[in-house]
């Protein structure tokens, strides 16, 4: 009893520390400048491909990596694991390809649903907006909520309780710092989570004897988990590659970096080096879901049962979780800054005249709220894979109508709204409970792959149908031109707000 009280109050120990030093950290590298609001959200031109890079792969290895793909290598296996390596890896590569585009038809811009107003309207502005608060919400919240599982497990820290140190702890760090506090520190989580995540696997296969006796229990009893045969993995692995490539594309973080690379050139270098490292960060995670397999472990927290089952002395426990701190920190940073940037500009926007402190101000609040409603949600132990399925799906609807936005003149804004609304409620058909059980006694009812293939399908219909009864000589045709100069607020106001401290 004695020894399980110590390992709890080091494990918080180091949780508090972790958390601290990190904010600290982000602290002082901010207070060292003072920046302008433009600065703040976006950081234009500012970083090579090395800071690129790293804050790239950093801000999307969440702790979710030690949750979702062990989940997927103990009940899919090989197949599913290969099927995430390539979901996370996906739409890193097609940023290499969207990233420059945008910067060139919109050298301006600062996110995707500025683009998405002057590309197509208000209405398709209001529908994707509400799309990637929503998905940053989600992944806010299932961070949170796999963070808090690590720390319940290793020390029996209530849920909510880790979960408030540690988004307050980066709250205080990213909002004051902004963008370029996020990113300094991504570069420092980045260095600490690559060796960490690589000697666990080595340290759990050393404990196990090896790879051959570690599983040979999962050859004995689940076979199908080492066959690239298995059909229920192949499936659920293009489910997730569909998922991940479709959700990502409305992460906010994603376009912060496409803007504050230095250049086009650092863009698809950094992203396309970020795809290659991720795919191996990705197969070592599922490859801990196998080895939890040896003990019988199938859920969310297999591989935190394994270290656990393997009774591994306390200072693998203590690297354990201070990987984990450094991966929820990494992309809960990248979260917070997204959801203030992506407020600020719709607030520069609506109220042209608000000083730069207030618009800061009134940002820093909105953020707040959704990080206490995440908190609360967090609090509640749900399952993270889920929680990422339900906002994939409703990025899915919209993901085709948008990246033909970036490429079509023919897509209207009224075309693209209705082809995202009717491709999401397509979806919403097929998608099961939490459980993985069918809502609706239909066909195909509760199939994961069918509800996230429905939705890019129907979409991509819907477009082709609109465009083939609107073709002709007075069919609808955007300029692009249009977007070159455009801004939230006019070049008066923009310098008038960037000459004062982001920190008032």
């Amino acid at each position: 009893m004695s020894i399980e009280m110590s390992i709890g109050a080091v494990a918080l120990l180091v949780t508090l520390v972790t958390a601290g030093g990190f904010a600290l950290l982000g602290f002082l590298h901010a207070s060292k400048r003072t920046i302008n609001l433009e600065e703040y959200i976006v950081s234009r031109n500012q970083f090579g491909s090395g800071m690129a890079f790293a804050t790239i792969v950093a801000s999307a290895m969440g702790v979710w990596i030690l949750f979702s793909p062990p989940e997927v290598g103990s009940t899919s296996g090989i197949t599913g694991i290969l099927g995430y390596c390539l979901g996370s890896a996906a739409p890193i590569f097609v940023f290499t390809r969207i990233g420059p585009r945008i910067r060139q038809i919109m050298p301006n811009g600062h996110s995707l649903n500025e683009f998405v107003l002057y590309r197509f309207g208000n209405a398709m502005y209001g529908l994707v907006l509400a799309i990637m608060v929503f998905y940053m919400f989600i992944y806010l919240t299932a961070e949170l909520t796999g963070i808090a599982k690590a720390v319940q497990i290793l020390a029996d820290v209530p849920l909510g309780w880790t979960a408030l140190v540690v988004v307050t702890a980066t709250f205080l760090y990213t909002t004051y710092g902004g963008l370029g506090a996020t990113i300094f520190t991504d570069a420092i989580q980045f260095a600490i989570i690559v060796p960490l995540l690589i000697v666990s696997l080595l340290v759990a296969l050393n404990a196990m004897g090896g790879w051959n006796a570690a599983l040979e229990p999962v050859r004995l009893n689940l076979p199908e988990l080492l066959s690239f045969g298995n059909l229920a993995g192949i499936k659920f692995g293009a489910t997730l590659v569909i998922a991940v490539l479709v959700a990502e594309v409305f992460n906010q973080g994603n376009w912060q970096r496409v803007y504050a690379s230095r250049n086009n050139r650092v863009v698809r270098r950094a992203f396309l080096a970020s795809a290659l490292v991720i795919l191996p960060m990705l197969l070592i995670a599922g490859s801990l879901g196998l080895l939890a397999a040896h003990f019988g472990f199938q859920d969310d927290r297999a591989f935190f049962s394994l270290i656990q089952q393997l009774n591994l002395p306390i200072g693998v426990t203590i690297g354990v979780l201070v990987l984990a701190l450094a991966l929820v920190m990494s992309s809960i940073d990248t979260l917070l800054n997204g959801i203030t940037s992506v407020f600020t500009t719709d607030l520069m926007r609506l109220f042209p005249r608000m000083q730069s402190s207030g618009l800061l101000r009134t940002s820093r609040i909105l953020t707040v709220i959704i990080g206490v409603i995440a908190i609360v949600i967090a609090a509640q132990g749900y399952n993270v894979l889920y929680l990422f399925l339900l906002a994939d799906l409703v990025c899915a609807g919209a993901f085709v109508p948008v990246l033909c936005g970036l490429y079509s003149q023919w897509l209207s804004g009224s075309l693209s709204f209705w082809s995202a609304v009717i491709g999401i409620a397509a979806g919403a058909l097929f998608f099961p409970k939490p459980d993985y059980s069918p809502w609706l006694a239909i066909p195909f009812g509760g199939d994961l792959l069918v509800s996230f293939i429905a939705p890019i399908v129907v979409s991509t219909l819907v477009i082709g149908l609109g465009l083939f009864i609107t073709r002709g000589a007075n069919a609808y045709r955007f300029d692009f031109q249009q977007l070159q100069q455009t801004h939230f607020y006019n070049r008066r106001e923009q310098n008038r707000v960037g000459s004062q401290s982001s920190k008032g």
